[in-house]
């Protein structure tokens, strides 16, 4: 099981940051679309520190068209000879149609052709094969020789899904690499709905079990002091409450039996009442969602949470603690069985 570390810095400040994480002890590290692009901070990672896995997780897929996804795959490809992993997500509809301004629905069968339409480039540049994609949302048929980049050495980047819900999670099974599963979500939900619903997907589609690699975000709470544990505690509160309040990722709530927590977040969100919001999130809630304790404790509750089940494990800690912290934590996971 591989490990990745989150790169939240700017521009500016992605090289350090990078070959901070690397020097922690992370395997790769990944982006996310937030306030800033994601691919960009990952070519000057891939320049500055060779060996590093990089990652979108995930990039807004319907915004930008397959075409322009696809060539800025191939040059990351390119650049990290052969370790760039292009996940992609749909993002919400409200973002979707008002943020970005572009169509939304249907999302599931819509990311489906997206992604086919990714590897239509992909198969053009790299094997000669004809441009002649024409689905119902996309049409790619022209490449004259002076736009096609050639092929890689490595070949073309794996492509990976963020998903939650079925339709979106069957998409994964049947078109894309691996699936990153979201990091608001709870063990019920991930192993008694989400992972067989992947399975079903993956022997529908015809393909071999494991061709859909599992890539898991975990939330983790933790802090060496009481001062770090609660500052890191109230963060945690805050995003969990945040997602909560999103219709999309009730499935997870509902897994636990907290369902009818989601309309309440959802109008609290709706009044600006943010603070009122993470006071819902109760100790129960917390370690539903989020691996928590001391630093010495969280390796062992990575791997028994997610140790059979994840070939690749994104820590995601919005919070800030010291470095010793964190390469301990990793050393640690790294030697678990």
């Amino acid at each position: 099981m591989k490990i990745d570390g989150p790169l939240y810095a700017q521009l500016a400040e992605a090289g350090n940051d990078a070959r901070r994480l690397q020097a922690l002890g992370y395997d790769g590290v990944y982006t996310l679309e937030g306030p800033s692009d994601p691919f960009l901070p990952l070519a000057i990672a891939s320049e500055q520190c060779p060996g590093l896995d990089v990652a979108t997780s995930i990039a807004v897929a319907f915004p930008r068209n397959p075409a322009h996804t696809a060539y800025q795959a191939w040059d990351l490809q390119r650049l990290s000879e052969g370790r760039f992993r292009l996940g992609l997500g749909s993002q919400v509809r409200a973002h979707i149609e008002k943020r970005f301004g572009v169509e939304f629905n249907p999302p599931a069968a819509r990311m489906a052709e997206y992604i086919r339409a990714v590897r239509a480039h992909f198969d053009c540049w790299q094997h000669g094969a004809d441009l002649a994609f024409e689905g119902e949302y996309y049409r790619h048929t022209l490449m004259t020789p002076m736009f096609n980049p050639g092929p890689l050495e490595a070949g073309p980047p794996a492509i990976y899904l963020g998903a939650v819900g079925p339709k979106m999670t069957a998409v994964a099974g049947a078109v894309a690499d691996g699936l990153i599963v979201h990091p608001f979500h709870s063990q019920p939900f991930l192993r008694e709905v989400q992972l067989p619903a992947l399975a079903s997907a993956v022997t529908d589609a015809g393909r071999e079990p494991g061709a859909c690699a599992v890539q898991v975000s975990a939330m983790v709470l933790t802090g060496s002091t009481e001062e770090e544990y609660r500052a890191a505690e109230a963060s945690v509160r805050g995003l969990l409450a945040f997602y909560g309040s999103t219709p999309a990722y009730l499935p997870a709530l509902d897994a636990i039996g907290q369902g009818g927590l989601q309309k309440e977040l959802n109008r609290l969100s709706k009044a600006g009442r943010w603070e009122e919001m993470s006071a819902l999130v109760d100790d129960d809630l917390l370690n539903a969602f989020a691996v928590t304790g001391e630093p010495a404790t969280i390796a062992a509750g990575l791997s028994r949470r997610y140790g059979d089940i994840a070939d690749r494990l994104g820590i995601y800690a919005p919070y800030s603690l010291p470095d010793t912290t964190w390469q301990a934590i990793l050393s640690d996971l790294k030697a678990e069985p």
